[in-house]
């Protein structure tokens, strides 16, 4: 079976047109009014007359985030094979739902999600702040989820193969717009195969939830702390290869040419001499070795992509095992 899961908050003016413009491949709606202030979910089930909506309702606001898992956990529990997550604004085109859920069905991605970028059409249509802000926020999120082939982080057009959600902490999970790439984190901790597809905005007078200028500097903190347990995870807890030597070589000469070279520097300005050209090439040389090094260990990153979906190598497990499961994860 495949679901859909649709947010709701504030979107009472478009919901029911969405969930009209779902096509028969759908098996189940899940409408998570997430306290909307206009009612979107009544609204659902006082005039949608489709029997696969069902609306979920919370009772303070979680964010998108929390609207998803909500929908997530429901859709599992209900049996569903894939869930694909849309917003309830109508900015997603509902027929490119088979093209999303393909790559699942056929065992050649676990994950896949919009990407609004692929073309420079549907660029030029897309509002500058936007545009600016997401190409900030796609290389933030490069380096925090280790997909760096990836763009477009937080176009929420998704679709996901139930059977990952199991293993995915998702008590652990952003609840707010940072969802979308603190999922993709999750999933290369995992090593899911995700795959970006191109999918166009439709862009009306609808207003975006999401300003830009008050979620970069957070989205960058938590994507720099993403990266931080990444790469702790993948190359020191689970897995230790010559790019783990190259990180710890590559910070320590680096640093400690820096360090060392500003030394002798700030001495030999108090002093009114130049240092001796062996302590210029010490710092040089231990600085531009450990940069090589550094750069050594992202493109071992870059390339070390997953490529055998998750889906098609894990067994089966409960979501209320997973959920006592990660519960003692460490990150």
């Amino acid at each position: 079976m495949i679901a859909v899961v649709i947010p709701c908050y504030k979107v009472s003016g478009s919901i029911l047109d969405v969930i009209a413009s779902i096509g028969p491949e759908i098996g189940s709606i899940y409408v998570v009014d997430d306290a909307c202030p206009e009612s979107s979910g009544k609204l659902v089930e006082e005039k949608c007359a489709d029997p696969r909506a069902r609306v979920l309702f919370h009772s303070s606001n979680q964010g998108v985030g929390g609207a998803v898992i909500t929908g997530y956990r429901a859709a599992v529990e209900d049996g569903a094979d894939i869930i694909v997550k849309l917003d309830g604004d109508g900015q997603m085109d509902t027929s490119l739902i088979p093209y999303f859920i393909e790559p699942i069905q056929a065992g050649e991605a676990d994950y896949t999600k919009g990407n609004r970028f692929y073309e420079i059409e549907s660029v030029t249509k897309m509002p500058m702040a936007r545009m600016l802000g997401n190409a900030g926020l796609s290389f933030l999120t490069k380096l925090s989820s280790g997909y760096w082939g990836l763009f477009d982080p937080t176009n929420g057009y998704t679709a996901i193969s139930a059977k990952i959600i199991p293993y995915l902490p998702l008590d652990k999970l952003a609840r707010g717009y940072f969802f979308e790439s603190d999922i993709l984190f999750r999933l290369n901790t995992l090593r899911a195969v995700v795959m970006d597809l191109p999918a166009d905005a439709i862009y009306g007078a609808e207003v975006s939830n999401l300003k830009i200028a008050r979620e970069l500097p957070r989205f960058a903190l938590k994507n720099l702390a993403n990266f931080g347990k990444r790469i702790l995870y993948n190359y020191f807890i689970r897995g230790f290869n010559y790019a783990s030597l190259e990180l710890i070589l590559g910070v320590g000469l680096t640093a400690f040419g820096v360090i060392f070279g500003l030394m002798h520097w700030w001495r030999g300005v108090q002093m009114e001499s130049l240092a001796s050209a062996g302590t210029v090439m010490l710092a040089g040389l231990t600085v531009m070795i450990g940069i090589q090094m550094l750069l050594g260990f992202l493109q071992y990153d870059i390339s070390n992509q997953p490529t055998l979906a998750l889906q098609r190598k894990i067994r089966p497990r409960a979501l209320d095992h997973q959920r006592s499961h990660r519960q003692r994860s460490p990150i």
